[in-house]
């Protein structure tokens, strides 16, 4: 398990309970803590806590208040997962596990949609699989928000990339329950593991 990694897709306040509140979002939490709660390699010796037997690495939409995929703007959602809003922030059962450099920020160009945490960054200026690759990285574990657009979205990019991927359907908020699992069959089809 040494070169495998977490990946934590959009597990923010808007996907959970706010404006684009998804099916399944407490569970998906739930179920991801126990995840980590499964990876831990037991307390620091400094006192520092859980120390997660491998990488956990998180994406966040990040939007500009005038981003182009708001209805306002003529774009398919309400608005959401706004800069500086509790709605961009990450549950806060997850936020002990994410750090700086392991948290990838995309959607943040007013004039792009991005559903892929391929196409984020940290704010190092690094993307996901350019720190895969660091930290030595064949194989991905993925949960999230939501299963047919950035879950699914960000799992083809890893497999595309090399990575083995795995998709963890208890830990998965979905936006429909029918396109939920139609985008799991598919996944599966395309090589990605559904777990």
């Amino acid at each position: 398990m040494k070169d495998s990694a977490l990946i934590v897709v959009d597990m923010l306040y808007d996907f959970i309970d706010g404006s684009m509140a998804c099916g399944h979002a407490e569970e998906a939490v739930a179920a991801t803590l126990k995840v980590i709660g499964r990876l831990t390699a037991g307390t620091a010796g400094d006192g520092a806590g859980i120390v997660p037997a491998y990488p956990i690495l998180f994406v966040r939409d990040h939007h500009p208040a005038d981003h182009c995929s708001f209805t306002a703007q003529g774009g398919p959602w309400p608005s959401h997962c706004v800069q500086g809003t509790r709605g961009a922030d990450i549950h806060e059962a997850l936020q002990p596990y994410a750090v700086e450099e392991l948290t990838f920020f995309k959607g943040e160009d007013r004039d792009r949609e991005q559903y892929s945490g391929f196409e984020g960054f940290n704010t190092a200026g690094q993307s996901l699989s350019e720190v895969l690759r660091l930290l030595e990285v064949d194989e991905v574990l993925v949960c999230g928000i939501a299963t047919e657009y950035c879950v699914r979205n960000t799992a083809e990019d890893l497999l595309r990339d090399g990575f083995r991927v795995t998709v963890l359907k208890d830990a998965l908020a979905w936006v429909d329950p029918e396109g939920h699992a139609a985008a799991l069959a598919e996944m599966e089809v395309e090589g990605i593991k559904v777990k």
